[in-house]
């Protein structure tokens, strides 16, 4: 996949919050509201280009309605939304998207490799069609999730893990500069966790910005360097050394103190 010089302009993990030209998602003053409820409310986040990031909170914490918000693909109350500071419609193909595996139709008749290949479709035009450069970029993908030998076989035949790097390799196909994945980890085996964690670290070598809605407290500080923990609103968020703290996982999980002192051990 191509590498454009301008990927390279790096940046310091551990800042960029005062840099506009250093973010590659900016949100503010962002609410969403389900029947007058708010599901997020007031959301200010900044994130750095090049991180590796954990958007953790409770069930109903609003983190899936935040992706969404960010995509437009639900309505936002109020707020506003840049990534690389352009309005998130201006520069919806620097954007690439992995969905929640439950919400997808996986009885629809079609292929992997066609799935993948609609990765590029945003890029083709609304008049012309993939052809073998389109197909040659969408095996690599393939090849990336090691799913290369099932690009034939139609999507309701592949196990769980197997439609989860599917969309991993339709998103990969986009050479996005920021991910959004929507629990990318949910439900899979520690074979496809191995391969999405090795990914998710390359795309991050590549200077790629990648936010993943995250359940599993107990690897976040394996996995990413930088974390957001959401309720509602912004707890935190930050380097995940100074902000996956058991000061801040109590403030976001309120009452499930079993939950934050099994995973917290004491770290303060």
């Amino acid at each position: 996949m191509a590498h454009q010089g301008e990927h390279n302009r790096m940046t310091d993990n551990n800042g960029g919050g005062g840099n506009a030209a250093l973010l590659a998602l900016e949100i503010e003053d962002l609410t969403v509201a389900y029947h007058s409820k708010p599901a997020i409310w007031d959301v200010d986040l900044t994130v750095p280009q090049g991180v590796l990031m954990a958007l953790v909170g409770p069930n109903g914490a609003g983190k899936s309605t935040l992706i969404k918000a960010v995509l437009g693909l639900i309505p936002r109350a109020a707020g506003s939304v840049s990534v690389f500071g352009k309005p998130y419609e201006r520069a919806r193909d620097l954007v690439g998207y992995v969905p929640q595996r439950g919400s997808v139709d996986w009885d629809f008749p079609t292929t992997v490799l066609d799935v993948v290949t609609m990765g590029l479709y945003g890029g083709l035009g609304l008049l012309k069609r993939p052809g073998k450069r389109e197909r040659e970029l969408a095996m690599y993908a393939l090849e990336q999730v090691s799913l290369q030998d099932f690009a034939g076989r139609q999507i309701s035949q592949l196990s769980g893990g197997q439609q989860q790097r599917t969309f991993l390799a339709r998103a990969l196909v986009q050479d996005a500069r920021l991910y959004l994945m929507d629990e990318p980890f949910a439900a899979v085996d520690a074979v496809t966790e191995r391969a999405i964690v090795t990914i998710l670290k390359e795309l991050q070598h590549r200077q790629r910005t990648v936010v993943v809605v995250h359940h599993d407290l107990q690897t976040v500080t394996d996995y990413f360097d930088w974390t957001t923990l959401l309720n509602v609103e912004i707890v935190a968020s930050g380097p995940t050394d100074t902000t996956f703290t058991e000061e801040n996982l109590r403030k976001t999980y309120g009452g499930s103190i079993a939950t934050v002192n099994a995973i917290a051990g004491g770290d303060s």
